[in-house]
């Protein structure tokens, strides 16, 4: 939908409970919380009951969208002073996490997991990474930790010391011909995580028979 003004944004929110429902169970008073680009949905659809809430008709957004609990026009996001969720998109957080890490989980690091999670990487699966951007980073971090064998593509030869500081076992230069048919057919799973129009036959060509490939823009 058009944007409505006047808008407050932000969708990666970590605070604190500062007031609470006569229903709400999973949340008191102080708790530390995260809400990520979701407040609410109807819950009753066929999406929402298979786990798949973004896709519900009724879904509202943290910013911009409408307002259910008529606190405001529309919802005002993370940077506001407060807002009001629905306490099943609200998530625990840890206290003793570092907080300016943990509110990128909150999107790039959902969008990223997500689709691994999916494809069942786990030890021993070979994984690739397109791109190290903003979701590139979070998914070689995520797919390290699953235990896979992680290679990033990327056109920067100078960010291989990043990928590998973050967690890829290889970096391939995904201009080097050479290098790209080193990997034919050999992947279980390819994150491709570039925003900028790019042929994707040529990642494609790395797939082993089984292997399958998601698309993340951010």
């Amino acid at each position: 939908m058009p944007t409505v003004y006047p808008c407050v944004p932000g969708h990666e929110i970590v605070g604190k409970v500062t007031k609470v429902g006569s229903e709400v169970k999973k949340h008191k008073v102080g708790d530390l919380v995260g809400v990520g680009c979701l407040v609410d949905s109807n819950k009753s659809c066929p999406k929402c009951k298979a786990n798949n809430e973004q896709f519900c008709p009724s879904a509202v957004l943290t910013y911009n969208g409408p307002d259910r609990h008529k606190t405001a026009p529309l919802t005002y996001g993370g940077y506001s002073d407060s807002i009001v969720v629905d306490e099943y998109f609200v998530l625990k957080i840890p206290a003793n996490l570092d907080l300016p890490g943990v509110a990128p989980l909150l999107c790039a690091g959902i969008t990223t997991y997500s689709p691994l999670r999916r494809a069942g990487v786990t030890k021993g699966k070979k994984v690739g990474i397109v791109g190290l951007d903003g979701l590139g980073h979070m998914a070689v971090k995520l797919a390290s930790a699953m235990g896979a064998d992680v290679v990033v593509f990327t056109t920067s030869p100078n960010k291989k010391e990043d990928a590998l500081r973050l967690g890829a076992n290889e970096v391939v230069v995904s201009t080097n011909q050479y290098e790209m048919a080193k990997h034919a057919s050999t992947f279980d799973f390819i994150l491709d995580a570039i925003s900028a129009e790019h042929d994707i036959n040529s990642y494609i060509n790395l797939l082993a028979q089984n292997g399958n490939i998601t698309l993340e823009r951010k």
